[in-house]
């Protein structure tokens, strides 16, 4: 066998072919050998044969695969060098540190090779922001392709140089771009469009002043469809961003927009038709005019097109006026089979047109009145197109077809998803209280529903029904029986709400109306607030209406809600209630038994002005999330709502959070103000302003969101609020009530006014004085949280949210808290080394650490210079006192040490109100950093 080992010639070659194999087993520097391939190497050796350099194959001078690859990047095959730039590629790819070998890779940019040349510009880009330096090595290549002979090269180059964002990069850009924008061959020109957006984003001045922006307006006018879309689009961008209207369509432009659009790609429609939808023609012939040329586009194949097409349509038709009624009807016509075309898309496309179509049914129902048929859901329809189907449903629902919608409706009630089971029976709740005359069929349906005696079925038909009954009261009171048996059935918080409503509303007509609530009085103290409350009010109408048996019964739930709960909203009814029944039964019965107000119809709920804003976002997020744009975009350089001046209010805000109790860090911390300008020159200069933290979102609130901060003013402590309004009602006046607190703050008026009040979509600024009052004083055990408990009511919807603010301690600060200097330091005498606590503040500004800055910029805030010394035997090193009081006329101690040239500062405060002393610590380290 050994002889056969080394003489056959096809053996000789074994290790050769094992090359690749063995290849696989080295990891790193060091090679692993299997047992037997070592083995059967040792043998061929022993018994002389084999080539005598086979050892080669187990030994590497490699250093590990970015050794190999900066090998295989300096290869003079052209293939090799493609394939290795591909591996670095994936490697950044699936986010392995490919950065080490940025030079090697730039250097593959001198070739000719436009597959490589766009690999290495595309590893470029991604890595120009962390090796800015070795990036503007690749200038001189940018600055040479961009006057190559092949324009696909000329575009790779402008295009890579405009999406590196480096601002060395920019002043080099601006020569190739400009004679990008008049190149002779159309697809740089439109690469050369989308580039100007790009810089603009980086460097807006340099745009203007090179005249960019003229040379896209040229753009419009050029003879290739596809220039003219990214000319559009570049247009349109750089508005955005700078929130001027820079595309000036003028009537000649409008022509030119027209004539584009039948020619350039589907994506170069969208920009077009969506800057049609901005312009505002002059009169309702031009109007007519331009729907006609973009109607065409409502059969495209595209959705996008499509819905953008009946964005521009919808936007104009507004403007035709009555006199165009027989031309209104007919694009009434028109709008309806490509709105209908849409549901036959994916399902995520559907989502999206569903979410448009349900604002287009709201500003113009006839649309699609008669094609109700096609949302009703199929069986294999996600979850999400159900429930908008259903909510377009509700909204097309007439005498015509509720019958064949009843149907639907009952049909859906027994499918197998819980959630699109209850969104059914609600809608059939919802048919019933918009149409009049069908309600007695619909609330015929819901008792069907309620015999299946399913749990979930049976508790949203409650809920409902309860509605039914406010929308129309004193017509259907014949099915109470029928709820009432089900009683046992009702386990959610909702469902025992709307039930015990509706026994206390009708206790008169209940004969045991007292029994079926003391049923729910067993678990009371277990139950939701939501179901507590209703309990309570139940149990006073009882009351009021049959005295004699329900005495007891009310006594129990009044002690229960007044003494044993915790719920302040509880509570305070709670006694409202008793006092009224103590005090005058009558005055009981006129406020808990009068008469209500009966329900409207929400299906129209979007107020119509921002309506008419979403109309205008069709095809955009706005109109997914029925939103403006600016309720979930901020746009840097322009200011987060109408109401605000935007000076001083950054993002970072929207880091902070309600209930964050962290006193500390950059920003939190409230500059106060209220020293005369007079006694400090440097007043005016360190006047300070609230920092705005976001302290409730509009999730909770129905729409408003509000940032509050605190300052004081002229010696008043304010509490500064601004409201952003992304609810469907203004917002005209607030009512606002603080729980008890560690600083003994309340409102000196719980009425807050908004004059103008706040539009939907828009924001305003307000201010509550506080004043310190110690019945508001928390009691105070161990450190002090900052927070302040709030409650605010909106006295437009009634509804109630709650909020906590951070304090800041220097709102406290008064302006009698300099201390004569004896009595200072006998003070820092006297008080104990455990009242004291240390921190270094790093990180300064110059001005921060400058004394004679700090000393007045403190006094500014009513924190006193007291002295200030050099420490011996330490060059550079001097330490400053100041003193402080609150209001409630807590003192602190501080020594500040600071050191020449260093950024930072030790910070030393002593106190007696050691509970406080932290935030002392926070407010002086504020006072520095701002």
């Amino acid at each position: 066998q050994r002889q056969h080992t080394t003489s056959d010639p096809s053996q000789q070659h074994k290790p050769t072919a094992n090359r690749t194999r063995l290849q696989s087993f080295r990891c790193g520097q060091s090679v692993v050998v299997p047992h037997r391939i070592a083995q059967h190497s040792t043998m061929a050796k022993k018994d002389g044969g084999g080539n005598a350099n086979d050892s080669r194959f187990f030994t590497t001078q490699k250093k590990g695969e970015m050794h190999e690859l900066r090998q295989e990047l300096h290869d003079t095959d052209k293939h090799v060098k493609v394939d290795a730039v591909k591996k670095v590629i994936a490697f950044m790819t699936v986010g392995k540190d490919v950065s080490t070998l940025f030079a090697d890779v730039l250097n593959c940019a001198q070739t000719g090779n436009i597959e490589l040349k766009k690999l290495v510009y595309l590893y470029l880009i991604n890595y120009a922001k962390t090796q800015p330096e070795l990036t503007l090595l690749a200038v001189n290549t940018f600055v040479k392709d961009s006057n190559d002979s092949n324009p696909l090269i000329r575009a790779l180059a402008v295009r890579t140089m405009g999406c590196i964002r480096v601002d060395r990069i920019t002043e080099y850009l601006c020569e190739p771009l400009s004679r990008a924008l008049r190149d002779d061959d159309p697809y740089v020109r439109k690469t050369a469009a989308v580039c100007v957006a790009k810089l603009y984003d980086i460097a807006p001045d340099l745009v203007q002043e090179r005249g960019f922006l003229e040379t896209l307006h040229d753009l419009i006018s050029d003879s290739n469809p596809s220039v003219v879309a990214n000319a559009v689009a570049a247009l349109s961008e750089i508005a955005e961003a700078s929130g001027k209207d820079v595309m000036k369509i003028s009537a000649a432009v409008l022509q030119k927009l027209l004539a584009a659009l039948n020619e350039c790609t589907e994506w170069g429609q969208v920009f077009i038709l969506d800057s049609l939808a901005k312009y505002t023609p002059a009169d309702g012939r031009e109007a007519e005019g331009i729907i006609e040329r973009v109607t065409p586009r409502l059969k495209h194949s595209n959705s996008a097109v499509v819905m953008s097409a009946v964005k521009v349509i919808l936007s104009y038709m507004e403007l035709m006026g009555s006199s165009s009624s027989d031309a209104i009807r007919a694009l009434t016509r028109k709008l309806a089979p490509p709105l209908v075309t849409l549901l036959n898309s994916e399902p995520e496309i559907q989502y999206v047109a569903l979410r448009n179509i349900n604002l287009i049914v709201q500003k113009r129902p006839h649309i699609l009145e008669n094609e109700i048929k096609v949302f009703f859901c199929k069986y294999n329809d996600p979850i999400y197109v159900k429930m908008e189907k259903l909510e377009i449903i509700i909204k097309l629902v007439s005498e015509r077809n509720i019958d064949q919608v009843l149907l639907e409706m009952k049909e859906y009630a027994t499918e197998v998803d819980v959630d699109f089971v209850r969104k059914s029976v609600s809608a059939i709740g919802r048919c019933a209280v918009k149409l009049e005359s069908a309600a007695e069929r619909c609330i015929g349906v819901l008792l069907e529903l309620i015999q299946t005696k399913v749990n979930y079925v049976v508790q949203e038909s409650v809920i409902v029904i309860k509605d039914i009954f406010r929308r129309y009261p004193n017509r259907y009171e014949s099915i109470i029986a029928t709820l009432c048996d089900n009683l046992d059935t009702l386990d959610e918080p909702l469902a025992k709400a709307s039930m015990i409503w509706i026994i206390g509303e009708y206790a008169e007509r209940i004969d045991n109306a007292d029994e079926l609530l003391d049923t729910f009085l067993e678990t009371f103290e277990e139950e939701d607030p939501a179901v507590q409350l209703q309990l309570l009010t139940a149990t006073v109408k009882c009351f009021l209406k049959n005295p004699e048996d329900t005495q007891e019964m009310v006594q129990r739930v009044l002690d229960m809600a007044t003494e044993e709960s915790d719920n302040p909203d509880l509570r305070d009814r709670g006694f409202i209630y008793w006092r009224l029944l103590s005090t005058d039964p009558q005055a009981a019965k006129m406020v808990v038994l009068g008469d209500k107000p009966v329900i409207e119809d929400d299906t129209f709920r979007l107020d119509p002005s921002l309506l008419n804003v979403l109309i205008g976002q069709i095809a955009t997020l706005s109109s997914v999330y029925h939103k403006p744009p600016e309720a979930f975009v901020v746009r840097r350089g322009a200011g987060l709502g109408m109401g605000l001046d935007g000076d001083g209010d950054d993002d970072e805000n929207d880091d902070n959070y309600e209930g964050e109790n962290d006193v500390g860090g950059d920003g939190d911390l409230l500059d106060i103000g209220g020293l005369n300008v007079s006694d400090s020159p440097a007043g005016g200069m360190y006047e300070p302003k609230a920092s705005m933290n976001k302290v409730c979102g509009p999730e909770k609130s129905q729409g408003i969101e509000i940032y509050a901060g605190f300052r004081q003013l002229n010696g008043a402590i304010r509490m500064e609020m601004e409201v952003q309004n992304a609810g469907v009602e203004d917002v005209g006046a607030l009512a606002i009530q603080l729980n008890k607190n560690a600083f003994g703050l309340s409102p000196a008026s719980q009425q807050i006014i908004f004059n103008p009040p706040v539009p939907q979509g828009s924001s305003g600024k307000t201010f509550v004085e506080l004043v310190v009052t110690p019945a508001m004083l928390a009691p105070v055990q161990g450190p002090i949280n900052p927070q302040v408990q709030v409650a605010i009511k909106n006295m437009q919807t009634n509804n109630v949210f709650y909020f906590a603010a951070n304090f800041s301690l220097e709102a406290l600060f008064s302006k009698d808290g300099q201390l004569e200097r004896s009595a200072f330091i006998e003070s820092w005498k006297s008080i104990s080394d455990e009242n004291e606590i240390s921190a270094t503040v790093g990180d300064l500004t110059p001005a921060a650490v400058d004394i004679e800055t700090v000393i007045e910029k403190f006094k500014a805030n009513n924190v006193f210079f007291i002295a200030r010394r050099p420490v011996p035997k330490s060059e550079g090193q001097e330490v400053v006192y100041f003193s402080m009081r609150t209001v409630t006329n807590m003192e602190f101690l501080a020594e500040l040490t600071f050191k020449q040239g260093v950024p930072a500062c030790k910070v030393c405060l002593k106190t007696e109100n050691a509970p406080y002393v932290a935030l002392a610590k926070a407010a002086i380290e504020s006072l520095l950093r701002n």
